[in-house]
């Protein structure tokens, strides 16, 4: 069987390169993704549905003449629908949904010259930070089995760290770009609100929180996929304007000096470890190296009224979805066919009123704006990305008696949604704990990328993250880029590896 055994020594462009001159074919580079998806996945985790034939179909052409042509990637089981393929999002309810059309974000991808191999692992409808389903089962940290790959992108970020492909897709709704990237030790980043597609199935993701893009090894790989992707789509309620100057070419643009402000302080609440600290007080030196001006400052942010507004939508959004699946599906959805935490969810979601949904928009709307004024001060602001290094499986989850109460009152139905709530709590608590960056910008709209600048002492990746003017990724790649030539991450490769 044909393959390319090189294939690791290149990113997705460097991979399209070749192609263009005739030293690869692109059969090849699939034929080589399907060897290292077979002799891997079995520890990772990371795959869930193959495309082999599809993908081999597309390889044999004729392909269009984008910018990655003939590049195999993988893509997140959630939100994107390829035509004919399972869209299963992490959910044992949404087994036998298969799309009939292609999202408009595929076509883009089809169009850019991506093969799409198989489809990856995520979180239950893309909720929770870590990736540990009844569906498919856990994703491992190729750097750790024992460790979570983040969530909700997480199988897309093992396979891209564990060197399976140099590209696979995700989205952003709370951080589930930036987390698996800072857990998997690689590049992600969120683009600002509306900069991709999220039609025709979607007019915007969770109230214009989520967004849609990539988990890449190099940054001109994300840049490039950026370039091939943005843009705004006939019925979208908003976009944003054309950038003066592509992607691309910004990651090559030196940045001048920045005045970067930089904090470990957690916005919304929590301890944070040492080596997370360390991982920003280091990247503060290479800052300060590189000419830019940094300076220790935090916006200001309301983390409880924050944290509860969030919820708030979160559940709305999550009951709201299965109430659509189950109309698109034409059965009831049932406790036993989703995670108790996802049910527990829904039934709050159900629970809450019309004038409760809005008064957290509100206070979401409020939040931003009062982060806003930070960012006419400084241009970029410098964070861990997350409060801990990735934890062990299980560390997140409901535990003894608060998940058998969560268990005990999805069976019967939840009436008594006050007690629902209290015993979410502790769950609730653990994760903003455990992600206390990512959430806000978000809201705010703003571009955030996590980059991996450190490793733990005991060998675990650790991103930083950096977060951006609303509408300016230009100044984050820019930054990025020249992280990366400062400090390259590109040879660092974890125990499993393909």
């Amino acid at each position: 069987m044909a393959g390319f055994a090189e294939m690791s020594n290149y990113d997705g462009l460097g991979l399209a390169a070749l192609v263009r001159g005739g030293d690869v074919a692109p059969l090849d580079l699939v034929e080589e993704v399907i060897t290292r998806i077979e002799r891997t996945n079995p520890r990772l985790g990371a795959i869930v549905t193959p495309m082999y034939d599809e993908a081999r179909r597309v390889a044999a052409g004729p392909l269009p003449d984008g910018p990655f042509r003939g590049v195999p990637f993988l893509m997140k089981d959630l939100l994107a629908a390829y035509a004919g393929v399972p869209l299963r999002s992490g959910s044992r309810f949404y087994a036998g949904h298969v799309p009939t059309t292609d999202s408009e974000i595929v076509r883009r991808y089809r169009a850019a010259g991506l093969i799409a191999v198989a489809k990856t692992a995520t979180s239950e409808l893309g909720v929770v930070p870590y990736v540990e389903t009844a569906a498919h089962g856990d994703a491992h940290n190729p750097w750790d089995e024992t460790r979570i790959t983040g969530g909700s992108s997480g199988g897309s970020a093992a396979a891209v760290a564990a060197r399976i492909v140099p590209i696979a897709t995700g989205g952003d709704g709370g951080g589930s770009i930036r987390i698996p990237a800072a857990c998997c030790g690689i590049f992600g980043l969120k683009p600002t609100r509306a900069r991709t597609p999220c039609g025709p199935d979607h007019s915007e993701l969770w109230q214009g929180a989520a967004v849609q893009h990539v988990l890449t090894r190099s940054v001109r790989d994300s840049a490039a996929v950026l370039d091939a992707t943005a843009g705004p789509e006939p019925g979208a309620p908003y976009h944003l304007p054309a950038p003066a100057t592509p992607f691309l070419a910004e990651v090559t643009t030196e940045p001048g000096k920045l005045r970067i402000a930089f904090t470990t302080r957690p916005l919304l609440g929590g301890a944070v470890d040492p080596a997370c600290v360390a991982a920003v007080a280091d990247t503060v030196r290479l800052l300060g190296h590189l000419g830019h001006d940094v300076v220790e400052a935090a916006p200001d942010v309301d983390a409880s009224a924050f944290a509860r507004a969030f919820f708030t939508m979160i559940c709305g959004e999550v009951s709201a979805e299965i109430s659509a699946a189950e109309r698109r599906l034409g059965r009831k959805a049932r406790f036993k066919d989703f995670e108790f935490s996802t049910w527990a969810l829904k039934l709050l979601g159900r629970s809450i009123s019309a004038a409760d949904f809005v008064a957290a928009q509100h206070a979401l709307h409020a939040a931003a704006r009062r982060v806003a004024p930070f960012f006419q001060q400084h241009d970029v602001l410098l964070t861990p990305t997350l409060a801990r290094p990735p934890v062990t499986h299980r560390s997140l989850q409901p535990k003894g008696a608060e998940a058998s109460v969560m268990k005990a009152l999805g069976q019967l139905r939840a009436g008594r949604t006050m007690n629902l709530l209290l015993s979410l709590t502790p769950s609730v608590d653990r994760v903003y704990e455990f992600i206390p960056y990512t959430p806000v910008f978000n809201i705010t709209g703003q571009p955030a990328m996590s980059v991996p600048l450190h490793w733990s002492p005991e060998g675990l990746p650790i991103g930083v993250q950096f977060v951006g003017r609303y509408a300016d990724e230009a100044t984050l790649l820019r930054l990025a880029g020249q992280l990366e030539r400062a400090r390259p991450w590109h040879d660092r490769v974890p125990p499993i590896h393909a």
